[in-house]
């Protein structure tokens, strides 16, 4: 009797667990339906359901995760993956979307740990890269860049990160030459264009940096004073003086009370020789403030320059009185303004 009654709960208990492996079975089916006809809320109704009956159920986890991820369910789609994930850590395509997640949602540690546990997903090298540059660990990232960027050498974003990653690390003439690749690649992208050009005129490439302003404008830079005053000095310095003029008068007709601007622009124009023009920024400085003496020492310079040598020395000796510290620029002998 007793044996009967232990194959009875036997039996009971299969019983039990068939139905609930078949109806999670079921409900998966179903879910796979609705996916493949792209009606995903339906379908992460149906997976939801599998879950239920069978808690343990990796493919309804890995499902739902996908289904949601579709629908733009990033919270909802990550939980299904970790899931999955506790449940089988090797689950390849849990490992690659966690990764991915983790690098969308810019915790680029915990996407470079996932990366690390991937063995065939296509992005893994170009997450572990560029997570390590946005973490700022960027002689990690130049090595597994110049990788990537050898393999695709057509790829923009890589080249362009490649270009920061350099620049970065301080080696902007490193920067250069992928900074030109990644505009080439992309000649739309207004931003790269004017980084360019702020980089060569760093470097004093004054031509270079003309063209790549003009470019960043081209296609859509906002035209700030910041903008018209890089590239005002760009064309000083490469010879394009009518349009530096033209720039820069704007800009400090804009930033009237901004000496050290005027200043600068005064000390621009006295190095390419065109005293006047000089001068008449020294002038402006003077309207506002008659005692600022390195406006004074200036102006003094471009009389010098200009052959009226007594009245600009004149002029330096008082503006060394209003200001001790110029006194130093006597041993320049007029060679550069300020």
């Amino acid at each position: 009797m007793k044996n009967i009654i232990t194959l009875i709960l036997a039996l009971s208990s299969y019983a039990a667990f068939s139905n609930t492996f078949d109806s999670s079975r079921y409900y998966f089916e179903k879910g796979l339906e609705e996916k493949s006809s792209k009606r995903y809320l339906v379908a992460s109704g149906y997976f939801k359901n599998a879950i239920k009956f069978n808690p343990a159920y990796i493919e309804a986890y890995i499902e739902n995760g996908l289904v949601n991820k579709e629908m733009r369910r990033t919270d909802e789609s990550k939980l299904n993956f970790t899931r999955a994930y506790e449940l089988d850590s090797k689950n390849e395509i849990a490992v690659t979307e966690l990764m991915e997640l983790y690098f969308n949602y810019r915790q680029y540690q915990q996407a470079i740990e996932f990366a690390k546990k991937c063995k065939i997903a296509p992005a893994r090298d170009r997450i572990v890269a560029l997570s390590y540059f946005q973490l700022e660990d960027y002689a990690r990232a130049e090595k597994l860049l110049l990788n990537l960027v050898s393999k695709n050498p057509k790829d923009a974003e890589l080249t362009y990160t490649t270009a920061r990653n350099y620049l970065e690390m301080g080696f902007e003439l490193k920067a250069i030459p992928y900074y030109v690749k990644a505009v080439e690649l992309l000649k739309t992208n207004a931003a790269w264009h004017y980084e360019l050009g702020l980089i060569y005129l760093n470097n004093e490439n004054f031509k270079a940096a003309s063209k790549s302003f003009t470019n960043a404008i081209n296609h859509g830079y906002a035209r700030n004073n910041d903008v018209n005053e890089n590239l005002g000095f760009a064309c000083l310095y490469s010879g394009e003086t009518e349009q530096a003029e033209k720039l820069l008068q704007d800009v400090v007709a804009k930033k009237p009370g901004d000496k050290e601007l005027i200043i600068n622009v005064a000390g621009a124009f006295y190095e390419m020789k065109m005293y006047d023009i000089s001068l008449e920024f020294c002038q402006k400085i003077l309207e506002l403030d008659m005692k600022d003496g390195k406006a004074l020492y200036q102006a003094g310079l471009c009389f010098q320059k200009k052959g009226q040598t007594e009245r600009g020395m004149q002029m330096c000796d008082k503006a060394i009185e209003l200001d001790p510290g110029l006194a130093r620029l006597k041993s320049k002998k007029m060679k550069m303004g300020l």
